[in-house]
């Protein structure tokens, strides 16, 4: 039996990766935090929940001890540049010297499509900067050739969609309650890809036959939908699918970049994780496009799934009159007539 451990694994791509596992039989484990965090896992069999704090080297070290192979899923979305490079940077550093220590054999790390190893100075925002930093140390840890002291497989998706996302399901929401919509990167270009297909992805480089495939498994992999959108075209798509306004949605007012540099201040003034951050924009500066590099999700033979049929069966969910209510709704109208 595969013994996995998994960093991230409570998280949005962690869940979906962490079923894919226990299907297999494959013995999980999930280090997190806090037990409240993991709770959406304690349900699946094969599953080792432990409590504890990843960043601690030397409990990091016990804790790959063991295992075949690591994932690494732990990303963060905003913060300062301290922040950024202590998840993005120092994390998978610590992680890379626990690898090579204890033998494992094999480490997947989830980077960011617009990440670049090769230039990492050259991305447009903090967030962007560290995880190509942190793509940086892995490489340089891992070596190459027979020499290396573990396989290493980089995965930069694009924005993920999917059940409980934060992204269409949030745009969906803001316009139930927002009369209009000033956005910000309204013409910026999305390649959205499913949670499921990343998923997927991962438990294929975890295959016991992945290092010995033929042809190899590609060590970088860019994770892309088939389908390119602008920013603005995600939003209305959002509220189409929810029936907001009978599917036209709310205006959208997209804002030039000074008023969007405001947007973001305000934003990140008020309580909570901020809904757009300055670093967000410049992260938005680039289009978040397949470059073309490196391959994709068909060098692994999955086909992957167009964002439409998926977001409506997922967001549908938000409207009025789904489920119980609706059917209840429906009658009621219907008594009525």
């Amino acid at each position: 039996m595969a013994q996995i451990l998994i960093l991230g694994a409570s998280g949005f791509v962690g869940t979906h990766v962490c079923e894919k596992m226990v299907n297999k039989e494959w013995q999980v484990t999930a280090p997190t935090r806090r037990w409240a965090h993991a709770e959406n896992l304690l349900i699946y069999p094969f599953m080792d929940v432990q409590e504890l704090d990843v960043h601690d080297e030397a409990t990091l070290h016990r804790t790959v001890a063991g295992h075949d192979a690591v994932v690494n899923l732990v990303g963060l979305l905003h913060g300062t540049q301290a922040e950024f490079d202590h998840v993005h940077v120092a994390l998978p550093q610590k992680l890379a010297r626990a690898c090579a220590a204890q033998g494992v054999k094999r480490l997947i790390h989830i980077s960011a499509l617009g990440a670049d190893a090769r230039r990492p100075d050259r991305a447009p925002s903090m967030y962007l900067r560290s995880k190509s930093q942190g793509e940086v140390v892995l490489m340089d840890a891992a070596g190459e050739g027979t020499q290396a002291a573990f396989d290493l497989h980089i995965l930069r998706p694009s924005v993920m969609f999917g059940a409980g996302d934060r992204f269409l399901t949030r745009f969906a929401r803001l316009q139930k309650h927002l009369p209009l919509v000033p956005l910000a990167c309204a013409h910026t270009r999305f390649q959205p890809v499913w949670v499921e297909d990343v998923a997927s992805a991962v438990v294929h480089y975890l295959e016991p036959d992945a290092l010995a495939s033929i042809p190899p498994r590609p060590p970088e992999l860019e994770l892309c939908g088939p389908q390119v959108f602008t920013l603005e075209q995600l939003v209305r798509l959002s509220a189409q699918i929810v029936g907001i306004r009978e599917g036209r949605g709310r205006p959208v007012i997209p804002l030039p970049r000074w008023l969007a540099y405001l947007q973001a201040v305000v934003m990140e003034l008020l309580p909570g994780e901020p809904l757009l951050s300055r670093d967000n924009l410049d992260s938005m500066r680039i289009d978040n496009v397949a470059s073309g590099l490196w391959p994709g999700l068909e060098a692994l033979g999955i086909t992957p799934a167009a964002l439409l049929p998926i977001a409506r069966d997922y967001l549908s969910r938000l409207q009025p009159n789904y489920g119980l209510l609706g059917i209840r709704q429906r009658a009621h109208y219907g008594r009525v007539k």
